[in-house]
């Protein structure tokens, strides 16, 4: 008989972990408290409009040909991929606007045209940065970082140098560019990771070669195409997805769990259980006291990745001088990562990022209409009020008339806005975050909240706020790494 995994959360890494196991031959169930599967990467519909509710970014493909692959799938299986040029705009002022091509060569011209002399130095950049890419995902991403031993191998050892480990990325970038726009392109990526470019290691500039060389994609109909691709391939496996099943409790007996209890009373045996959802929320709120892996005061410490005020617009013309993705940093940069990451608290003056997927697929809006997401990126665990919420939307939408040269405002026929509480009430997540546990040196790998529960023997986690960490390449990658886990825990008692 085969042996029964519950997952909780069908998120990417539910569904890429439901997907593996139901492969293997385990009789999979997932549950998800939406009614929608997809986690943060849901999507909805309004007036025409189609929005996808968080992620909007395609970075590095290659990971998710992989895991197509595993199935002997392609991505073009599921839905049409295509490649932005210019991936994207950044805009510092009115008029002050960068495009960032696509290609090598336009690339290198784009930066000479602003510090001459320093294509050769973008060239070494990048080689040093495809060189930290192709290390981090063959030899540390998909580790399971159980303890510090999976390490102590040479060949990482004597790459941590190399690896640019402990030195910080903007001493990095400033060594090589003196131009302030040309840095502030090449420190926006970390801005995300949970630390300013000042306390990220070096080695994230391997975003930079994700961004740069593997480019900037699209699939047509939104990023929720890739949810549905998952879905359909979890399914093919023979998993099983139940909407609507938000769980209420696990039980344990004998040091292993035994059963998932949901809020609707339906109950789950389970002779392995996944947390998919937040781990905190399941460790904290799921587990009595004596099961769990972390403390309160554990929990407190963690330095969380940013939380998100998100505007979802619904605009009832088309607008002018937008890209598919542009960021406004027409504010100091350094003071809205401080107002994040240092000194937590609303910011004065935010920088913040429009995507307008309208602009590359039609399918989205109304014709003659244009779908905006706008994100300003915040503090997790602020107080999350309408008025605050309001005051940034009128912020906001006068520096991007101002910025665009265009009335914006007037011709809004769709609003709805995203923030903190909503992050707590639709994913349990903890402090509010949007991207998970932040990727500073002192929790990366073995550093990160343990994928397997140290007192529960058949109970394992998965997810942003465990290995490899937040995003959606690397929520992918840990759907599989637990899978993996599960397996040869299941083969182990075999033996």
């Amino acid at each position: 008989m085969s042996k029964k995994v519950v997952v909780i959360g069908a998120g990417f890494a539910g569904l890429a972990a439901a997907a593996n196991l139901a492969a293997d031959g385990f009789e999979v169930t997932v549950l998800e408290k939406n009614d929608v599967p997809g986690g943060r990467a849901r999507q909805f519909s309004a007036q025409g409009f189609v929005f996808d509710m968080g992620p909007s970014w395609y970075w590095m493909p290659d990971v998710f040909e992989q895991f197509f692959a595993r199935f002997g799938k392609k991505v073009s299986d599921y839905y049409d991929l295509v490649r932005l040029d210019p991936s994207y705009t950044i805009h510092f002022g009115p008029g002050d606007r960068m495009d960032l091509p696509a290609g090598q060569e336009a690339l290198e011209q784009m930066f000479e045209h602003y510090e001459p002399g320093s294509a050769p130095r973008l060239r070494k950049f990048l080689a040093e940065a495809e060189y930290k890419y192709r290390v981090g995902m063959t030899e540390f991403v998909h580790k399971p970082s159980h303890s510090i031993r999976e390490f102590a191998d040479w060949r990482i050892v004597s790459s941590l140098f190399r690896l640019q480990m402990f030195t910080s990325l903007s001493s990095h970038v400033r060594g090589l560019f003196k131009h302030e726009q040309l840095i502030k392109l090449l420190e926006f990526p970390v801005l995300f990771l949970g630390a300013t470019p000042e306390k990220t290691p070096a080695l994230y500039s391997l975003m930079n070669y994700a961004d740069m060389a593997l480019g900037t994609w699209y699939p047509m109909g939104g990023m929720y195409k890739i949810v549905e691709a998952m879905v359909s391939v979890a399914k093919e496996m023979g998993a099983k997805i139940e909407l609507g099943q938000e769980v209420e409790h696990i039980q344990v007996s004998g040091g292993k769990a035994r059963l998932v209890r949901t809020k609707s009373g339906a109950e789950y045996p389970a002779d392995v259980v996944v947390g998919a959802a937040d781990y905190h929320h399941i460790d904290a709120h799921l587990l009595d006291a004596d099961g769990r892996n972390y403390s309160g005061n554990y929990w407190d410490k963690r330095t969380m990745a940013p939380s998100s005020l998100i505007y979802y617009l619904g605009i009832n013309k088309r607008l002018k001088g937008l890209l598919h993705h542009n960021l406004f940093f027409d504010e100091d940069f350094s003071l809205h990562t401080r107002e994040i990451y240092e000194t937590p608290k609303w910011p004065e003056k935010p920088l913040f990022y429009v995507s307008a997927p309208s602009v590359t697929d039609p399918s989205v809006a109304p014709e003659g209409c244009e779908n905006l997401f706008i994100l300003i990126p915040v503090a997790p665990g602020l107080d999350d009020t309408p008025p605050i919420r309001e005051h940034y939307y009128n912020l906001v939408m006068q520096r991007l008339s101002r910025l665009t040269g265009q009335r914006i405002g007037e011709s809004v026929v769709y609003r709805r806005t995203y923030a903190h509480t909503d992050f707590v009430n639709d994913y349990h997540a903890f402090k509010g975050n949007a991207y998970g546990l932040a990727n500073t040196l002192r929790q990366t790998a073995f550093l990160k909240p343990k994928m397997k529960n140290r007192h529960i023997s058949n109970l394992f986690y998965t997810g942003q706020l465990t290995v490899p960490g937040p995003g959606v390449p690397p929520s992918l990658i840990s759907g599989q790494v637990v899978a993996r886990e599960v397996l040869k825990w299941v083969e182990g008692l075999k033996v």
